[in-house]
């Protein structure tokens, strides 16, 4: 491998960094709110597990993300450079104002807007964006769905019980699994999608031929880099996630939490790269509305719901000016 091949993977997994610092609240934001575990322990709990989930998930998500988005032909180097920029920029901005997007979908826009300034519109798989379309839709529709769901479900389990704050202590306990499930689905799915970058870079520049799996070493790599992203956190996004849109306690959170894993494991083994964050979201929301629709602070989520309409475009377009000054430069 050359200096120039290093430096871009150390970029990617520099990505899957800000990955796991950016989507730290979508694992951890719920169990701190209900204060089931304090900031500290919830981080490090998300970030054990998000390491951990390597020996359970394949690389199928890996793959569409290497193989099914960009044409592997389009995959140069500065291609896969300027993504990354586009996808770590858009990233650091809504961070910046706590705005809780799809780090997934910051990476398949910012790479379409690279490989488009390389190649032009031929560049891009038709077929793999129509399928990440659907479930950016599908993805929080479900979350939400299976969220009310449960939710219903703990209500008339316990409906004898007058009071279900006295449950929620033995919620306490299983909010810590459900916490568990959700970091390791999101460890999963989210770490797979720098490996399929760093599949592509690899096989691009003849590391390893077209029909390679992902060694090992970079399954390793991506799984620590998101870890410990997640292990410094993000606060900003936790506050928004979880008090802004709805009162969280433990029942709900586990509700919500357990929702969003199912949701975000049954892709995880189908190889569809989805948003954890937009799954944890749609989560939240289905629980809040059991109790009634005005405990939704619905201009929340709508403002969030907009974070997520601009997160591709938005990051195409980064990456596609990152491009500009390679293809200048010849």
């Amino acid at each position: 491998m050359t200096i120039w091949v290093v430096i871009i993977i150390v970029f990617a997994l520099s990505f899957d960094f800000f990955n796991g610092f950016h989507d730290a609240a979508n694992s951890i934001a719920t169990v701190v709110s209900t204060r089931v575990l304090s900031p500290r322990q919830a981080v490090a709990w998300a970030a054990f597990f998000n390491f951990a989930s390597f020996l359970i998930f394949g690389t199928a998500v890996a793959a569409t993300i290497a193989k099914d988005v960009v044409q592997p032909a389009a995959f140069t180097n500065a291609v896969i450079f300027a993504g990354l920029v586009g996808a770590v920029a858009w990233d650091i901005i809504t961070w910046w104002i706590g705005l809780p997007t799809s780090s997934s979908h910051a990476l398949v826009g910012a790479m379409a807007g690279a490989a488009v300034a390389s190649a032009g519109w031929e560049a891009l798989i038709a077929s793999g964006f129509q399928k990440i379309a659907v479930f950016i839709v599908l993805s929080p529709i479900v979350g939400l769905l299976l969220g009310f769901t449960f939710m219903v479900m703990i209500y008339w389990v316990f409906h004898r019980h007058r009071r279900l704050e006295r449950l929620n202590r033995g919620f306490r306990v299983g909010q810590l699994f459900s916490a568990a499930a959700f970091s390791l689905a999101h460890g999963a799915n989210d770490a797979q999608k720098t490996m399929g970058i760093i599949l592509a870079l690899l096989i691009a520049n003849g590391v390893l031929p077209a029909n390679a799996d992902v060694p090992l070493w970079v399954v390793l790599s991506a799984h620590t880099a998101i870890g410990l992203g997640t292990l410094f956190g993000g606060w900003r996004i936790v506050h928004t996630m979880g008090s802004k849109i709805t009162k969280i306690q433990p029942a709900q959170g586990m509700a919500a939490e357990t929702a969003a894993a199912v949701t975000i494991m049954a892709s995880t083994f189908g190889g569809i790269p989805v948003s954890t964050t937009h799954t944890i979201t749609g989560g939240i929301i289905g629980v809040g509305t059991t109790q009634r629709l005005s405990a939704v602070r619905w201009g929340v989520a709508g403002r969030v719901v907009w974070a997520w309409v601009f997160t591709i475009p938005g990051a195409f377009a980064i990456s596609y000016l990152a491009y500009l000054p390679f293809k200048a430069a010849g």
